[in-house]
């Protein structure tokens, strides 16, 4: 539906390193469903974007720092992937409270691939299930949480994905949990 997600505003949060399709794609689907998207990162100005980690895929301009924003101000959050993002992500103070916030307020938040680092790092994956890259996994399960293999999976208010592959069902996954949950006031 083009207006499922209108009134709701969706925080993406990414920096240098985000893999391009990763912000791209889940950041098209939330608009195209009538959601309003803003770009959190660690610093304000531009973030460097990559394709498969390595190679240069041009910018994205950043609307505010983490630092300045509040969970109360949006509905859900969607982390991107990205070798070094997430790595950069999880070494920061106030993306890791931010994403902790965010996480134990019961509002949506979507990672894909590498994007479960910063949940990790924020202290909120034991006793849950999620996916991710394969190389995290070891990661999740030392912090208390199950690993399983698939697109998509759900457990609460966690909605996590493996790999670009992965992209078409976790964009219809984010746009449907985020229109099932109710827009902030």
């Amino acid at each position: 539906m083009p207006n499922e997600l209108q009134g709701r505003r969706i925080a993406f949060l990414a920096t240098d390193g985000v893999e391009k399709v990763e912000l791209e794609r889940p950041r098209a689907a939330v608009e195209d469903a009538g959601g309003q998207v803003e770009l959190l990162s660690v610093e304000t100005g531009e973030i460097e974007a990559r394709n498969h980690d390595l190679e240069p895929a041009g910018t994205f301009a950043v609307d505010r720092a983490v630092a300045g924003a509040s969970v109360d101000e949006f509905d859900a959050l969607v982390i991107p992937g990205g070798t070094v993002n997430a790595d950069k992500l999880r070494l920061d103070e106030s993306a890791v409270a931010f994403v902790g916030d965010f996480v134990r307020s019961g509002k949506p938040v979507a990672a894909i691939c590498h994007g479960p680092w910063a949940l990790i790092e924020a202290g909120v994956v034991r006793d849950r299930t999620l996916t991710s890259y394969p190389s995290l996994r070891t990661d999740l399960r030392n912090a208390g949480a199950t690993v399983v293999d698939q697109e998509v999976c759900i457990d609460g208010n966690l909605i996590t994905s493996r790999s670009p592959e992965d992209l078409d069902g976790f964009c219809q996954a984010i746009t449907d949990q985020f229109a099932a949950t109710p827009a902030h006031t």
